[in-house]
Parts: C-alpha cells; structure tokens; sequence
C-alpha cells in the first residue's frame, strides 16, 4: 500500500514542486504573480467549487471546526512550552510557534487532498474549510504574535488584511448557494472549473519556485525542532483529537492527513515583512517540505484505516 500511495500521490506532488525548483532557477520566474494568480482566482475558484458541491451537515462543519480550534491550541501550548524550555527570545518564541500552528493547508495541502481522495467532494471541502480557518489564524495570531500587541494599529492591520482575502469569500459564498440550492449559470460556473482543475499544478509549480529561494543551512538546532514538532507530534494530536471526538470515515481521513502538513509559506512571509527570525522561517519551511515526502505517505496510509 505504502508503494502504491507514493508513487500515485506523493510522488506527483513532489515531482511538480521539483519542476516548479528547475524552472525558478533557470528561469527567475515572476514569483509575485504567480502567487497574486494563486491566492486570487485559482485557490478561491477551488474553494468556492469543493463548498458548492459540499457534503458537509451542520453537525460535520461544527466538528471539524472544533477539531482544529483544539488543534492549534496544543500545538501552541507545547510550542509555549518548548520556546521556555530553551529560554527563546520573545521573537524566536513568536517565530517557533507560528511554524507550529501556521502549515502549509493551501498551496500544499489542496493537492495533497485532492490526489488522495481523487477529487472527493466531502473531503475537499474539509480541506478547504481547514484553509479558510487557517488564513484566518494567519492573519490574526500570525501577525500579532510576531508584532506585539503594542504596536499602534495592529489589530486593525490584521483584521483589514484578513479582510482583503477572497478565499474566506468564497467559501462562504460557495456553502451558501449549496446550502440554498442556487443554480450557477455555466459562463460563471466553466470558469471557476477551469481555475479549480489548474489548481494542482499552478499551485505546486508556485511552491517549488518560491522554496528553493531558500539556502539550505544545517546548523540551527531549534529549526530541527520544529520540524519535527510539526511532522511528527501534530499529526499524533490530530490522531487523538480524531479518536476523543470519534470521527470516522473521510472526514477522520481527511483531517489526519491536514494535520501533518509542513510548514506554511506565510510563515517566511510574515518573518521577513516584521524582520523577525526570517532565517529560521525559511528553514523550517524548506526542510520539513522536503521531509514531508517521508511523513506525509505514512499518515496516507495510517488514515485508511480509520475509515
């Protein structure tokens, strides 16, 4: 089985991240469109597309909401605990733990999801609420963790850029028209397919380009544990959150494998816009993609026995 998941899901993803690498070497690609393309019209196409033709009751979106709020409550307290255990700063505390809580769910985990489960509508929209849920913490906690509260205008610079994200729109624009049955006309319907069938490939082609921008250093010993806290001790408490709250099936499945996503993008953003461990950021997310291709075949295979 573990042959099989590699070589139909993992192995595609990290071959277009690879040539996504090749072709930001040779060819310096355009970075900041490429991203605007991604985080303004394929991702929210995508997400709009799994909500409309969503399989989630009232009952499921609650849990998994619940699921993920518990989620990145322990990972903070234990990135909390680590970060007093090594007597970190307070700006390295602020980078360790947003590499903890702050994981790649969009331009990673979408694929990810949509290759396993081969387009399952249930589980996309699992995986698409996951990412709404974590824009929202990015741009809130993520922030304010890494500025401080006393930054004069904070809140409202949190609060306005979650505001000027599409894909919180979109999803709740998307299970709205499920939900109340609105048909699509199909001149807005094709093109929002369009955007969500190139969603695999624009968005793993985007990763390889913007990670290999990053030097690999192996030298910084709190890089490795958060690596490791983010790819070996969140899944085992997405695992035992999953069994306390006693999810089953494609959802239990789908939030499994969510859990042991690697370190999100956003976190070098935010570092290098406030300056505050931005080395560290970069590493963190270079290396636990590439260890990534190691975890993330065991939890595909680990989740098909809670079905």
């Amino acid at each position: 089985m573990i042959a099989v998941i590699l070589v139909q899901v993992v192995l595609p993803i990290f071959i277009l991240i690879g040539i996504g690498s090749v072709m930001q070497y040779v060819f310096k690609l355009d970075l900041y469109t490429l991203t605007k393309i991604n985080f303004y019209y394929i991702t929210p196409a995508a997400v709009f597309i799994s909500m409309y033709h969503s399989e989630m009751s009232p009952a499921l979106l609650g849990s998994v909401a619940l699921f993920y709020t518990l989620y990145v409550l322990v990972l903070y307290g234990a990135g909390t605990l680590m970060s007093r255990q090594r007597k970190f700063s307070r700006g390295m505390k602020a980078a360790f733990t947003n590499s903890l809580i702050l994981d790649n769910s969009g331009n990673y985990g979408l694929p990810i999801n949509n290759l396993a489960f081969r387009g399952d509508p249930l589980a996309s929209s699992i995986q698409a609420l996951i990412m709404s849920m974590q824009s929202l913490l990015t741009f809130t906690y993520g922030v304010i963790s890494i500025q401080g509260a006393k930054t004069e205008g904070l809140y409202k610079q949190a609060v306005s850029g979650f505001l000027k994200m599409p894909v919180p729109y979109a999803l709740v624009l998307g299970l709205l028209m499920h939900i109340f049955n609105v048909p699509l006309p199909m001149f807005i319907y094709q093109p929002l397919q369009y955007g969500e069938q190139s969603m695999v490939a624009i968005a793993l082609l985007t990763l390889g380009a913007q990670i290999i921008k990053y030097p690999l250093r192996l030298d910084r010993i709190e890089v490795y544990l958060s690596v490791v806290m983010r790819l070996l001790f969140a899944p085992a408490v997405g695992f035992v959150l999953i069994l306390l709250l006693g999810l089953r099936g494609i959802p239990a499945e789908a939030l499994l494998i969510a859990s042991g996503m690697p370190v999100g993008v956003n976190t070098s953003i935010l570092a290098e816009e406030y300056q505050n461990e931005p080395d560290f950021a970069a590493q963190t997310i270079l290396i636990s993609t590439i260890l990534n291709v190691i975890t993330i075949t065991g939890l595909i295979s680990l989740a098909r026995y809670l079905a």
